[in-house]
C-alpha cells in the first residue's frame, strides 16, 4: 500500500510513519507534504497513491482547499484535533477521521476499513467530496445563528430570545412569531431571510408559511395526500401542513 502523508508537524509525520509500519510492514510512505501548495504540486506531478493521511490545519490553510485545486482519486483518512463528538458528523463510508494524537488502534481500524472498502474492490466507490467539504466547512466554521430578535411591543422595542420562540408564520404580507407564552410579534424579515438566520436543528420550515420549533409541535396526524397536519403549541387558528415531499425529512428532524 502506497501512502501519501500531508502533515505540517514533523514529529507527527515521524509518529505516523512509525505507527503505519508497526501495523503493516508492507506499507510504503511514498511522500510527505506540509502545506496545501506542496500537496497540490505533488498530486499534479505523481501517480495517485493508494491512500492519503491528511491533517486538516496546514501551514498555508486548511487541507480541504486541496480538493479545489486538484482531483483526488484515492481515499483519505483525515487527522484532526477537533473533539470526538464533532468527528461523528464527518463519518462517511469511504473516509475516516482520527483524533490527534493518533492512536495505533484507531489507525489500524481505519486501515482495515480502507482494505475492506477499496483494496479488495476492482472499482472503489467514488468519493462524494462535495458533501464532505460542505460538512467539514460547516464544522470548522460553524454558523452563528440568530440568538434574539428586536421587535415592537406597542410604542416600545423589546428583545426576544430565539429560544423563547415557538414558531414563525406568514399572514398576508406580514411575518409573525409566537412565543411559548403565546405572545405575538411582527418581524421585519421574509421567510426566506429567516431560513438563513434560524438554527436548522431547532427550527424546521414545514411549508412556505411556517417555521416550527421542536417544542412547538404538539401532535402530528396523517393527512390526505400522504401529508401530515400539525397541532402547534400555543394553538393557532391556521392549518399547518407538511407537504408530501417533506414528510420523511420532517420525521428525521423530529427524531434527532
Amino acid at each position: 500500500m502506497k501512502v501519501f502523508i500531508i502533515e505540517d508537524e514533523e514529529l507527527a509525520v515521524k509518529k505516523l510513519y512509525k505507527t503505519l509500519l508497526s501495523i503493516d510492514e508492507d506499507i510504503e510512505v511514498i511522500a510527505t507534504a506540509d502545506s496545501v501548495a506542496a500537496a497540490v504540486e505533488w498530486l499534479e506531478n505523481n501517480e495517485t497513491p493508494d491512500l492519503m493521511l491528511m491533517d486538516i490545519e496546514l501551514l498555508d490553510g486548511q487541507s480541504f482547499e486541496i480538493f479545489h485545486h486538484v482531483e483526488v482519486k484515492c481515499p483519505v483518512i483525515f487527522t484532526t484535533s477537533y473533539d470526538e463528538y464533532a468527528l461523528k458528523a464527518f463519518k462517511v463510508n469511504s473516509i475516516d477521521y482520527l483524533l490527534k494524537p493518533v492512536q495505533k488502534d484507531d489507525l489500524a481500524a481505519a486501515l482495515e476499513k480502507y482494505k475492506k472498502l477499496y483494496a479488495t474492490s476492482a472499482a472503489a466507490p467514488a468519493l462524494n467530496m462535495d458533501n464532505l467539504l460542505k460538512e467539514l466547512q460547516q464544522k470548522l466554521h460553524p454558523k452563528d445563528y440568530r440568538k434574539r430578535f428586536l421587535v415592537k411591543n406597542g410604542p416600545n422595542l423589546v428583545s426576544v430570545e430565539t429560544d423563547e420562540i415557538a414558531y414563525f408564520y406568514s399572514d398576508g404580507r406580514l411575518i409573525f412569531f409566537k412565543t411559548g407564552e403565546n405572545k405575538k410579534f411582527v418581524v421585519d424579515y421574509t421567510m426566506d431571510e429567516l431560513e438563513d438566520m434560524l438554527d436548522p436543528d431547532r427550527f424546521y420550515r414545514v411549508s412556505r408559511s411556517f417555521f416550527v420549533s421542536v417544542n412547538s409541535v404538539g401532535q402530528i396526524h396523517d393527512y390526505f395526500g400522504n401529508r401530515l397536519i400539525l397541532q402547534l403549541k400555543p394553538a393557532l387558528d391556521k392549518e399547518v401542513i407538511v407537504s408530501r415531499e417533506k414528510v420523511a425529512e420532517f420525521k428525521r428532524w423530529m427524531g434527532k
